[in-house]
């Protein structure tokens, strides 16, 4: 399976909400870093809305990631018919594998009869593009219901994007999670993370951590990946708490960055890139 790094890796750097930086990290600066760092795979998530950029953009973008020896994966959310059609066109641009998509956005909470309505609408469209939909577990969504969805539609065709953390939000914890999922995956999110009980002791905290130093059991949890041979990538992503100011919530969300990316190479168990630091001359 391929390393990737995401948007998600460097969140606090490409913005959230109204916390915007001066110099807001592009997909150029995210295709650059994981050139330098000797990783195959980039994931553009739905914080770098890829269809706000021009067709020549986007064009230019894939033109800049083969000479750097790098993949796009192409992820949005709000799975929508018109999102799907305009994401499709977008992903095969890339030459994406998949499509990863989180089911609900603002304003937009499909029940589950309409997001397979929705799915089985555009599964000859998935067909014809020889691209996977990998939708994300994200918060509402119980295992048995994203179970669900996939064998109402295509168990071949339709996978999960395996988030480690996302299901706390369905109240479902991650050995619940990876036991039941991890054979739908296509991308498998990595994200470290710890619990820890509030001072008052009513409560609990869910922090990140730079991967490798949290309570994910990684290791276990990439050889199940690989007995299914279905994963495509993994791709790292960070929940990195806030500083007091923005600029140094962006140096330590880097130094995690960094953090995370030496473990993880360091474990053997995934695949990197063999020519990344010496990108063709265009």
């Amino acid at each position: 399976m391929k390393l990737g790094l995401s948007t998600y890796t460097y969140t606090w750097a490409f913005g959230v909400g109204n916390s915007t930086p001066a110099k807001r990290m592009t997909a150029r600066d995210l295709i650059q870093t994981a050139s330098k760092n000797n990783i195959p795979v980039v994931q553009l998530a739905d914080n770098y809305p890829l269809h706000a950029l021009s067709m020549g953009e986007q064009k230019d973008l894939k033109h800049m990631a083969d000479d750097h020896g790098v993949e796009i994966e192409v992820g949005s959310r709000g799975l929508t018919r018109d999102r799907i059609s305009e994401y499709l066109d977008i992903a095969a641009r890339f030459e994406s594998p998949f499509l990863r998509f989180v089911i609900d956005e603002k304003n937009y909470e499909p029940d589950l009869q309409q997001i397979v309505e929705i799915i089985k609408e555009k599964l000859d469209d998935f067909h014809d593009r020889n691209i996977f939909l990998a939708i994300e577990n994200h918060d509402r969504f119980t295992c048995k219901e994203l179970i669900h969805i996939i064998h109402q539609t295509d168990p071949h065709q339709i996978g999960l994007c395996l988030d480690t953390v996302n299901s706390l939000g369905a109240g479902e914890g991650i050995q619940e999670v990876m036991t039941q999922l991890i054979p739908y995956a296509l991308n498998f999110h990595i994200k470290d993370f710890t619990i820890q009980r509030l001072p008052h002791q009513m409560g609990f905290e869910v922090t990140g951590k730079p991967a490798g130093q949290g309570f994910l059991d990684l290791i276990p949890i990439i050889n199940q990946l690989k007995n299914f041979q279905r994963c495509i990538s993994c791709t790292l992503e960070l929940w990195t708490p806030p500083e007091a100011d923005l600029e140094a919530t962006i140096a330590k969300e880097k130094a995690w960055a960094d953090q995370s990316i030496q473990y993880l190479q360091s474990t053997g168990r995934f695949t990197l890139s063999t020519d990344s630091n010496n990108p063709k001359q265009s």
